[in-house]
């Protein structure tokens, strides 16, 4: 699975645009966040769809976000993640 290209960030814009608005987060490269000096989320393509590894608890975990429903799920974990110790 490779990394998302400028293509696949163009379709995820809008989803980029709302995480960009959240407090506590850092886009230091496009698609690819960081909270405060630790790596917190970036995207992945494949033949299977468009995916997000996101710092969840002590690790990585892989979430889809093809669909509109997968890219809200997305925005609910990370403002949870965001708004706990």
């Amino acid at each position: 699975m490779k990394h998302a290209g400028e293509e696949t960030l163009d379709r995820l814009e809008e989803l980029l645009v709302e995480i960009r608005a959240q407090e506590g987060l850092k886009e230091r490269k496009r698609g690819v966040f960081y909270r405060g000096s630790s790596a917190f989320m970036h995207f992945h393509e494949d033949a299977t769809g468009l995916f997000a590894d996101v710092r969840i608890d002590a690790g990585w975990k892989r979430l889809p976000v093809t669909t509109r429903a997968q890219r809200r799920h997305l925005l609910a974990k990370i403002k949870a993640r965001l708004h706990s110790p």
